[in-house]
């Protein structure tokens, strides 16, 4: 297969990454090692379902070829943004792009008020912001959402490791836009966190956590970020426990929000249909909104864990694997470098070393996945996939010998060039819609980057040359230093087929959860 048609190929897979992958919002990336792109197939397939499914995925593969074909080589048309920046009087950080080619605007809240941020009191963050939504004075949590509905308004929210976000997408006409903003400020800024609704959240939380039992890859992802984060706030998920939710109070919600919901401790993206006399009302009402007060310190950097490989004997066909050491936290002069060379080694999709070497030489697993998840501090390196059982040890023997050598040779010019064209094809779909801007403008904000970050990362890959991608990922990758989690039956281990010269159709197991 020519360069010409790897890319191609390579385009699709890393296009759906693009947005969060160039700038780093890592909010669902790097929740847990199972957030890495993998099947999202519920259960087993049978052996002619298993064949359909190839012949489907082949069909569709063709297809989005094809669709690329039409291309050529013209590069896709860039959306050239004019960032504007202020602060408001409350302290808050505020990115605005102004945008008219629809009568809508999307605005999102990132606050530093994930779970790195819980003090001992697992899923605290998640809570307050699941939250938000469920009551404030004279609404409940069904007057709540008629009320953006009637509007033709969209409330979101979410709570991660490093941020937690409130976001409201609306029409621009001041008749819609106001009253959206007005439920919006109350919402986000004064809600009342009614008891029954805590109590019914708990409930749905704690049954999530019997579900988990039944996930080997989220048992596996639990463990991976507990053995390598040890004490630090990372180490603890996201959602809390099953021990520390049932303890958590009204009264400690309270608290939480008026802290980490602080004005200070916000940064307010903007894009849409607005003047800049408009956004900068908006902000102002925002942070006037929201509790008076600074911004939270960020967590300290982790310890450097030590090597171990963990195994959680669990009843299934497939073996997950999950491998992880601490990675760059966001802002690391050494990111672009670390990006480029991993769009190599196994963050492009079809092409890349692992899913040439495990996948399509071997059939060894229907994907294979790694990618650094840079974080407020130092965030984690992942290597992700699923294995048949008695193959799980020479399998994850493999991968260890590909990462090694890997980083003791580093890429060739004739991959490091066409992740480049990768790269560069799949950089205008970073910003093709006003949610991906919006997203874009809270990242660059939260993590104080730059305004002009997103050029002038592509400006850095692009100038990488084949030492400089070697240096960097001997400098932040340890062959030998992997935290290794298994979650898999203990059955009597084979030794791996010999490697074909031709993709083998059929891989050797079928993806379960």
């Amino acid at each position: 297969m020519n360069d010409r048609n790897l890319w191609r190929r390579g385009l699709f897979a890393l296009a759906l990454g693009a947005g969060l992958a160039l700038v780093g919002c890592n909010e669902q990336a790097s929740e847990t090692a199972a957030n890495l792109p993998t099947p999202a197939t519920q259960t087993v397939a049978t052996p002619a379902e298993s064949g359909q499914a190839i012949a489907r995925e082949a069909e569709a593969e063709q297809k989005r070829i094809q669709s690329l074909d039409e291309l050529g080589d013209q590069p896709l048309a860039r959306r050239q943004l004019d960032i504007q920046s202020w602060q408001t009087e409350g302290g808050a950080r505020v990115l605005f792009v102004e945008a008219h080619e629809l009568p809508m605007f999307d605005l999102r809240l990132t606050f530093a008020a994930g779970s790195s941020q819980d003090n001992g009191a697992p899923g605290l963050a998640m809570l307050t912001n699941a939250m938000l939504n469920e009551g404030i004075s004279g609404r409940d949590v069904t007057a709540i959402a008629s009320g953006f509905e009637s509007l033709g308004a969209e409330f979101g929210n979410g709570s991660y490791r490093d941020m937690a976000i409130a976001s409201l997408r609306s029409l621009s006409a001041a008749d819609k836009r106001e009253p959206a903003l007005n439920l919006f400020y109350e919402v986000v800024g004064r809600p009342t966190f009614p008891e029954d609704s805590l109590q019914r959240i708990k409930n749905q939380v704690m049954a999530g956590f019997e579900y988990q039992k039944q996930n080997p890859g989220k048992l596996a992802s639990l463990e991976l970020f507990a053995q390598l984060y040890q004490d630090h706030p990372y180490a603890h998920p996201s959602e809390g426990t099953a021990e520390s939710i049932p303890g958590i109070t009204v009264d400690q919600l309270r608290a939480f929000h008026a802290k980490a919901y602080a004005a200070g401790n916000v940064v307010i993206a903007l894009v849409g249909d607005l003047s800049r006399e408009e956004a900068e009302a908006i902000a102002g009402e925002v942070s006037a909104a929201l509790p008076q007060g600074g911004a939270l310190p960020p967590p300290p950097a982790p310890q450097e864990p030590a090597a171990v490989h963990e195994h959680i004997d669990f009843p299934s066909n497939q073996t997950h694997l999950m491998l992880a050491q601490l990675g760059v936290a966001r802002g690391d002069p050494d990111y672009a470098a670390l990006y480029l060379g991993n769009q190599v080694l196994g963050g492009g999709g079809f092409g890349t070393r692992l899913m040439e070497e495990v996948r399509e030489k071997r059939g060894l697993t229907y994907g294979v996945y790694s990618g650094f998840s840079p974080m407020q501090t130092v965030g984690p390196f992942m290597i992700n996939l699923q294995t048949r059982a008695e193959l799980s040890e020479a399998t994850l023997a493999l991968v260890q010998k590909l990462v090694a050598d890997f980083v003791e040779q580093g890429p060739t010019k004739a991959e490091l060039e066409r992740s480049k064209r990768e790269i560069a094809g799949s950089f205008p779909l970073s910003t093709a819609s006003n949610s991906d801007i919006v997203g874009q403008l809270g990242s660059i904000g939260f993590y104080n980057l730059p305004l002009t970050y997103l050029e002038d990362f592509m400006q850095q890959v692009q100038a990488l040359s084949v030492e400089e991608v070697k240096a960097a990922m001997s400098k932040h990758l340890d062959a030998g230093g992997f935290v290794i989690v298994s979650a898999g039956p203990e059955v009597e281990q084979k030794p791996l087929p010999a490697p074909s010269e031709t993709p083998i159709e059929q891989p050797s197991g079928v993806p379960e959860h």
